[in-house]
């Protein structure tokens, strides 16, 4: 079963002519009634678009399509770069606790605030939230390619400015903690 499912709402004939070549296409295509457009459940892991002639409150992924007639060959053009948007979008964003991380943008986020992070620092986040508890020398190794054996405090003030930017920031002093294993994220 194809992941990419196209919604197509207000468009009898669009989606005749889209399911009658749905053979050729790299994407399901759906058509919904008002009843039924309202009752879908859109998850973003089904990685959909909605086609419509207008934008819906409360529902991502929706392509306007306001420029009618419009040639077969660029709708499908542009339906496939949408998906390939959100797609990217997607994978640039990770759950960091109860934060979002975007990767491209390098911001950290909670509830409209927003945090702009260094490359290294969302290196040390990543790493952390993946290894659960890292050690100094993890760390060392790993984010900042350093030897195992150097004697450095690189780490511990990096881990400190950045615990002191999510304080002021969000108000949080328990981003990264410490225990008897190393550093870890809550």
């Amino acid at each position: 079963m194809n992941s990419k499912i196209l919604i197509i709402y207000e468009y009898q004939i669009l989606f005749e002519i889209l399911n009658e070549i749905r053979e050729k296409l790299n994407f399901k295509v759906i058509k919904l009634n008002s009843k039924e457009f309202i009752d879908y459940k859109y998850e973003k892991k089904n990685n959909y678009l909605i086609l419509s002639s207008r934008k819906y409150e409360n529902i991502g992924d929706c392509l306007i399509l306001s420029s009618i007639p419009i040639k077969l060959e660029r709708l499908i053009e542009f339906i496939n770069i949408n998906f390939l948007k959100n797609k990217f979008s997607d994978q640039s964003n990770v759950k960091i606790g109860k934060y979002n991380l975007d990767l491209n943008s390098r911001k950290i986020s909670l509830k409209g605030k927003n945090l702009n992070l260094t490359e290294r620092e969302i290196n040390l986040i990543v790493f952390i939230n993946e290894k659960k508890s890292v050690t100094v020398k993890d760390l060392q190794e790993k984010v900042w390619d350093y030897s195992p054996d150097l004697e450095t405090h690189t780490v511990e003030t990096h881990i400190y400015r950045l615990r002191k930017k999510m304080k002021e920031t969000f108000g949080d002093e328990n981003f990264i903690t410490n225990d008897t294993n190393g550093y870890l994220i809550k």
